[in-house]
């Protein structure tokens, strides 16, 4: 198995009655609230935390990228994979993901992945999302070009990095006279490409089509297995049998020395889900034109009020392993049953959220090397599940059709 460690890079450290006064800190929760000397602190905390995560025998750092939100301090990812690259020898440098349809320039962004590619020796795994409806809403993209700018940006970037240059790309929504950048990964043919998600159907199947593996983000298990049916068919329509190696899931899981800390520390995790208010509205994160057909009438139902969200307590996401929590041997046995019944090879432990003090993240991350994952290892090695690289599977099984518009013709 391959096994990583996640945390949001969460900032809290803001008045929580400004926050329930204004009802959502996303998008239009006023930055002024934004505590610089406590952000620095953060950033280097969680530095500190991924170094060791590398030190306790963590395979993958996984990060990710948001916008205009505290709950995660990413603003771009490639800067924190550029000092991991630099800094760490041997763990994974997981990208999940750079939100393609808000990048103006993928050429760029194809550049500097190479960079990172080239500094960590080879250690890049490529992530791509298609990013919230609040990333589009804050870097003014349309919401209704959002799939198609992420499909295009993607194979100008795998062009990039595989077809010799310099050549010509016109498209629906790039154009460019000359790709020709001197910076190329240093992995053939190109770095490994995962997607992560959970809602949109699309997604699964255009994952399969390319046999990228899917990240599910935190699904319920029997959301997992009507995903994991939706790849598979897909990936049969293509060709091939899709596998553990293709499949991937995060979960919200804290250990800590007793049970009553790890539950203690795991209720921060209830702070992106509004309890604390680091929530985003619904219809920020799901703007019209985002999400596909099927996803029109619930969205039109909560618009009207027929509809509502509602979140699971606590309690009920204990029971149901939504959040998983304990010493070692607890947390151990409840990730048997999600292993054994959802058979992931990439399994992504999301460590910590909200007001987790960085002591007990160190914590948390050392009983995960020491205790935790040893354990998983020995589950993953019984049911079969090896990781991508160690199954050796191909990169992609095709990338898509060349666009209808572009120029292949080197200038």
């Amino acid at each position: 198995m391959h096994l990583m460690y996640f945390t949001e890079q969460p900032m809290s450290a803001y008045p929580q009655e400004e926050g329930e006064k204004f009802g959502y800190t996303a998008l239009l929760f006023p930055n002024k609230f934004f505590d610089p000397v406590a952000a620095s602190r953060l950033y280097q905390e969680r530095l500190e935390e991924y170094l060791y995560a590398e030190e306790m025998g963590v395979d993958g750092i996984m990060l990710n990228e948001h916008h205009n939100a505290p709950f995660c301090m990413q603003a771009k990812v490639n800067i924190f994979a550029a000092i991991l690259a630099a800094m760490t020898k041997r763990v994974k440098i997981v990208l999940l993901g750079n939100p393609l349809p808000i990048a103006d320039n993928p050429v760029r962004l194809a550049e500097e992945l190479a960079m990172i590619d080239l500094i960590s020796k080879g250690r890049l795994v490529s992530g791509f999302v298609r990013g919230g409806g609040v990333e589009s809403l804050a870097t003014n993209a349309n919401p209704a070009y959002n799939r198609e700018r992420f499909v295009e940006a993607h194979d100008l970037i795998i062009k990039t990095w595989t077809q010799p240059g310099p050549f010509r790309w016109e498209g629906n929504h790039y154009h460019f006279r000359v790709v020709n950048p001197w910076v190329l990964p240093l992995q053939k043919p190109h770095p490994r490409v995962w997607i992560p998600g959970v809602v949109s159907r699309e997604t699964i199947v255009w994952a399969a089509e390319h046999r990228y593996p899917y990240i599910i983000l935190n699904a319920p298990l029997e959301e997992c297995k009507k995903i994991w049916q939706l790849y598979d068919e897909a990936a049969a329509r293509v060709g091939y049998k899709a596998g553990p190696e293709q499949r991937g899931y995060l979960i919200r899981c804290h250990v800590a020395e007793t049970e009553e800390k790890a539950i203690e520390n795991a209720k921060q995790f209830m702070w992106m889900q509004g309890e604390f208010t680091g929530l985003t509205h619904p219809l920020w994160a799901a703007p019209a034109g985002y999400l596909g057909e099927w996803a029109r009438r619930p969205l039109a139902e909560y618009r009207v009020g027929r509809r509502k969200q509602t979140m699971p307590p606590f309690e009920k996401q204990l029971e149901t392993m939504s959040i998983i929590a304990g010493t070692p041997k607890q947390v151990v046995e409840k990730l048997r049953i999600i292993i054994e019944e959802t058979r992931p090879s990439i399994l992504a432990l999301w460590g910590n959220d909200g007001k987790v003090s960085h002591e007990d993240s160190m914590t948390c991350i050392r009983l995960l090397g020491q205790e935790v994952m040893p354990a998983l290892r020995e589950i993953g090695e019984k049911l079969d599940l090896k990781s991508p690289f160690e199954a050796n599977t191909p990169v992609s099984l095709a990338c898509t059709p060349p666009h209808e518009l572009m120029a292949t013709a080197a200038l």
